[in-house]
């Protein structure tokens, strides 16, 4: 599934320093995109008409990610989570479902840690749980080398984590818009995702008190990173939370199948919505 038209992330508005832009119906129920490290809003370009055809979306970008600038504080699960909670306060949303991509994961599961009273429903998409020692021992060697030599460092590396092969092969302009997303990312805010990644987790794990909100958890069969053993992990600390497996894929499966991501979302949205949840 591809859009009928590119959605101009130039058109962000920007408030208190974050950029974002919204769509879809008014009186929709409210729904927040929330991308991963070295990318930005535009992740969501392949996601967007579907669901702002039901739903009022609000997507934005992380501090030196996309159209928004470095912050001035240290980041952290806490900092990015003001982050979001600013922006809703300024865009008069009260209350909001939050889709959230790997770190963008970990970000809606500490807001709704922080203002469960804010959150409606929580999708976590190819997130982050608790690692092993030997998995541990990677994402801080990759934090190490990010300090040396930025988002570059590690970047060939990473794109062959988050893409089958073949798709690395075939689809040579995707892959060079997601280096350029990547590039584009101010050297420090990258890195100190990076470290959000590496060490926000222990923050989320047997959260107390539970998040008792209705969650979706997904993630690919052969995600290195976000394991289906952690998707179903994060699924049974959550309130009956569904957990769906998508097959075949790796981190990047939701640009190289969108609407493998795309369809179970939007089920689980339309059911709360159904049931009046949303």
């Amino acid at each position: 599934m591809r859009p009928d038209r590119e959605y101009d992330v130039s058109d962000a508005e920007v408030q208190f320093g974050t950029a974002y832009d919204i769509t879809g119906p008014e009186d929709a129920p409210a729904v927040v995109l929330i991308h991963g490290i070295g990318l930005s809003r535009a992740l969501w370009q392949w996601h967007l008409p579907a669901l702002s055809q039901r739903y009022r979306v609000l997507r934005y970008d992380l501090p030196g990610h996309g159209d928004t600038p470095p912050s001035a504080q240290q980041l952290s699960l806490a900092c990015l989570s003001r982050q979001l909670c600013d922006l809703l306060d300024r865009c008069g949303v009260d209350r909001a479902a939050l889709v959230g991509f790997s770190l963008g994961g970990m970000i809606n599961r500490r807001f709704a840690l922080d203002h469960p009273e804010r959150v409606s429903a929580l999708a976590i998409l190819n997130s982050p749980h608790e690692r092993s020692a030997e998995a541990q021992r990677i994402v801080e060697e990759r934090l190490a080398r990010t300090a040396e030599g930025g988002p570059a460092a590690t970047l060939d590396a990473t794109l062959a984590r988050w893409f089958t092969p073949s798709f690395l092969r075939a689809q040579h302009a995707m892959i060079a818009q997601v280096r350029a997303w990547v590039l584009a990312a101010e050297r420090s805010s990258y890195e100190q995702c990076r470290s959000v990644l590496a060490h926000g987790v222990a923050e989320l794990v047997r959260p107390e008190p539970p998040i008792r909100i209705p969650a979706v958890v997904i993630t690919a069969e052969n995600d290195s990173g976000s394991t289906p053993a952690m998707a179903r992990a994060i699924a049974g600390e959550l309130d009956a939370a569904d957990c769906v497996i998508v097959p075949g894929l790796q981190h990047m499966g939701l640009i190289e199948k969108p609407e493998a991501f795309t369809r179970p979302v939007l089920g689980f949205l339309d059911s709360l919505r159904a049931a009046g949840k949303i």
